[in-house]
């Protein structure tokens, strides 16, 4: 398989990495691809059991609005912290 690059940020990465570890491009392309695809699979499948859980009522959703109260709630918590 042949990929082409239409980025030059992404190809300039490729060749520092080349230059750094003497490895070839199409090997770090590669292992990038492969880490890539396997994080995408990890994902999907905790997504799969977060719905089934939802499903299966084990879990109940929390309605958005209490969601965005929360987390303003942590952020003033946060300010209010000396230093920061």
């Amino acid at each position: 398989m042949d990929v082409h690059l239409d980025n030059p940020e992404i190809e300039a990465k490729i060749d520092r990495w080349v230059a750094e570890t003497g490895r070839r491009p199409d090997e770090l392309v590669e292992e990038a691809i492969a880490g890539h695809l396997q994080e995408l699979a990890q994902m999907r499948e905790r997504l799969n059991s977060r719905y089934d859980d939802l499903k299966s009522g084990s879990v109940k959703p929390i309605p958005g609005d209490e969601v965005i109260a929360r987390l303003r709630q942590k952020s003033a918590v946060r300010r209010s912290r000396p230093g920061s």
